[in-house]
Formats: C-alpha cells, structure tokens, sequence
C-alpha cells in the first residue's frame, strides 16, 4: 500500500491529507485564526467544585472554563472525593486532553505528557510504558531496558511506536529536549499569574512530522516554499533519513485539485457511501452516538445468500474503519451490520473490522456484538468530526435534515430546493 501526505499550506490556514493507495483516508484542517490547544499546558484556577459530578471548572484563560474529572487528577491515590483535592481559588497545571466542542469547553487533566518523536516525557509520573502497537516481545524488552537506563529519576516515560530499532543515543537526544522543555514550563509556572499558557504544543505541521510522517510513508508533498523548509529542519533534527521523501509542489493547478483531493472532502460528509461490491452503508451522527447502517443495496450475489451477506458485511467493515478516521467520528458508535446466520460469520466480520481499524491512530475499542445483533464500540474523541468543521446547521430545517411542507408553511414558500 501506497502512502502519502499532501499539506495545503496557504496564508488561510493549512490542511493535511493522507492518502492510501490514492484513496483519502485523514484530513486535519487548521485555520490561521484559529490554531488547535490540544495539548497546551496552561496554569489555571479552580474556579468550581462539584463533587456531585466529581469534577471541577478551571479558568485557563479561554472563552469557556476546562472541565478537570476527578480520575484525570494524577495524585488523587484511593481519594474519591474532589472536594479534599482541590479547593475554589486555587492554581494548578493542566493539560488539555479534549478541544472545546459545541457547548462544552475544553476537558483538561493534571497528567501532564510532553511527546516527542520516540518518548513521551511524564513529569508528574514515575513510570515505564511502551506502545502497545510494538507487538514484538524481544524487541519491547530491548526498549524497555533502553528506558530503564536513560528514565530521569521521580519522572515517568512512555516509549513511542517509531522508537522501534532506535538505539539508545537517539531516544536519550530525544528526552533530553523534552527534559529542557519541561524545565522552561516550571520556570514560566513560577513567574506569571493564573489563567496564563506556560507551553503551547506545535502547529498542525510540526505535529505532522513529530507525530505522523513516519518510515512508512512513501511521499510528502506540501505546496509553500517556507513551510517545505521548515519540513526540511524540523527533519534534520529528528530523521534526517527522510529528507529524501519530501517534496515542494509548484504546479499550475491547486495542490488539492491536482490530488482530486476537494472531490473526495465532499464525499466525506455525504451520508450514504457507496462499497464497492454494490452494498452501502448509511452514517448518521447524533450528539449522544453514531449510528451506522449497512445495506446490500446492489450487490445481489450469484446463488448463496448467506454468503452475499456475509461479503457486504465484511467489505461495510474495512469502509467503515476508513470512514470513522476520515471523518474523524469519536464517542459511541453503533454498526447495525446485515443480519448473520451464525456465531462463526459474526466473528468473521468483527475480526475484519478490528483489522482495519489497527490503521487507526485515535484508541478504538470493540465491545461485541449485542443480543439484538448490533456491534458496540468507542473511539477517542479529542475534537471536532469532520462534518462540524466543513458544515453548518441548516437555517430551513434547524437541524433535522427536513423541511416543511410546502402546505404547511404557505403556498407561496419555497423550499424544494433547499439541500441540508
């Protein structure tokens, strides 16, 4: 499989597609005027505390106050009660783990975590953890060990899925910037007044190198000169082996049009989409859940039903995977997957399911299947989906997808026309 990433770098803002084999697969979009606080750490202010919630409101200096759970206070131990960790009036450091969505503000946490390319540095957190995407046993050990020898004592450590065959010198380089790192924000913590910012993580295209250009991309393409460059330093300091795969667009055409990357952003937010066998599969996004329904639609087989079933299904798996990160869908998710004949055939499909959701960077988690036949799972929500960004509500139907009737709001009104 092919894989690449085309950045759209203008003045406006940037976007960053992945691309599989051509087909889209992610898209992050970051306007000028409104960069993400993901992963900012800002000294705050209890401002409430309601223990019956467990949960307090901290005043971070945004338009709304952060929500901090109980179970994201680090040194909570046996406590369960909020009330005797935090009080009204009192400062204290946080990371925000969840953007604002909707109504709600950000959701933060007191488990701070400073990423880089191989470790993740916890100051708060003395600990040894390795990815659990890294499935080799001898070479988790080896890590393991690597960690143990270069962990700065009372702080935690968190070995990333690219470490894997780095040697010692290049995660104990990377660990030592973020060490430097953590020691400005304790320094910036006692100088200024709470709410106030003490580290802002990287804009959307370091984050992309730091985090998701890895070896096993074939190609980066980014259309800005400036940003090519900063690609290109930002390179040289952490895999200058990748150098090689960057490359600066200049064409004619829009980088996105020449990708036929714009087409494929409008499917993204359709509700129907198509399999390629014929079947389809039907996306309806809630504020509670997600709800997904699969269809044989024209795919009507040759002589055995059950098997035409049980093909559809598997095939509305792998779309389905595809679509939850190119949508960037989180929360509950429920798949009403064609009705099966048997144990062994639904096991088949959530195994294929759990296949291709492994592509998958947000944490996902498979329930099972329920008595009524529908497939439960969960998928780490940290921001925005897809439709929220590129949408808006309709002002003719105020959200329902419907529009009145014409005999109902006036003869003289029309409204056949109007697409929600």
């Amino acid at each position: 499989m092919r894989s690449e990433i085309i950045i759209d770098a203008g003045a406006d803002g940037t976007r960053v597609a992945f691309l599989e084999d051509g087909d889209l697969v992610e898209i992050y979009i970051e306007d000028s005027g409104h960069r993400s606080i993901l992963g900012n750490i800002y000294l705050g202010r209890i401002e409430n505390v309601l223990q019956g919630m467990q949960a307090a409101f901290v005043d971070i200096g945004c338009d709304k106050n952060a929500f901090l759970y109980i179970d994201d206070i680090i040194s909570r131990g046996q406590e369960k009660d909020i009330a005797n960790l935090v009080d009204v009036g009192q400062d204290i450091a946080v990371q925000v783990i969840k953007e604002p969505m909707g109504t709600k503000g950000p959701r933060v946490t007191t488990n701070i975590k400073l990423p880089g390319r191989y470790v993740i540095l916890l100051p708060y957190m003395n600990y040894i953890g390795i990815s659990k995407k890294i499935e080799n046993e001898a070479e988790k050990q080896r890590l393991k060990d690597l960690a143990q020898c270069i962990k700065p004592d009372g702080m935690g450590i968190i070995i990333r899925t690219e470490a894997q065959g780095k040697e010692k010198g290049e995660l104990a380089r990377d660990l030592e910037f973020l060490i430097k790192q953590w020691e400005k924000v304790k320094d910036r913590m006692n100088k200024v007044n709470a709410p106030a910012i003490l580290h802002k993580d990287d804009d959307l295209i370091a984050r992309l190198v730091r985090d998701g250009f890895t070896c096993g991309i074939d190609k980066l393409v980014i259309n800005s000169k400036e940003k090519y460059n900063q690609v290109l330093e930002l390179l040289d300091a952490i895999s200058p082996s990748l150098n090689d795969k960057v490359e600066y667009y200049n064409g004619d055409k829009r980088i996105y049009e020449y990708y036929k990357i714009e087409e494929k952003l409008l499917k993204a937010v359709e509700r129907k989409v198509w399999l390629k066998n014929g079947g389809y599969i039907i996306i309806d996004e809630t504020e509670a859940l997600t709800v997904i329904d699969v269809n044989t639609g024209k795919y009507v087989g040759k002589d055995n039903p059950r098997e035409t079933i049980l093909l559809t299904n598997k095939e509305a798996a792998k779309e389905i995977a595809k679509q939850l990160r190119l949508r960037d869908i989180g929360g509950i998710i429920i798949i009403d997957f064609i009705d099966m004949a048997n144990n062994m055939q639904q096991e088949e499909v959530l195994e294929e399911l759990k296949k291709h959701l492994k592509r998958d960077r947000s944490r996902t988690t498979v329930m099972g299947i329920t008595h009524l036949g529908l497939v439960e799972m969960t998928r780490k929500k940290l921001r925005d989906n897809l439709s929220s960004i590129l949408m808006k509500k309709c002002p003719y139907c105020r959200g329902t997808g419907k529009v009145l009737l014409k005999e109902i709001m006036g003869k003289d009104v029309d409204n056949t026309n109007v697409i929600c």
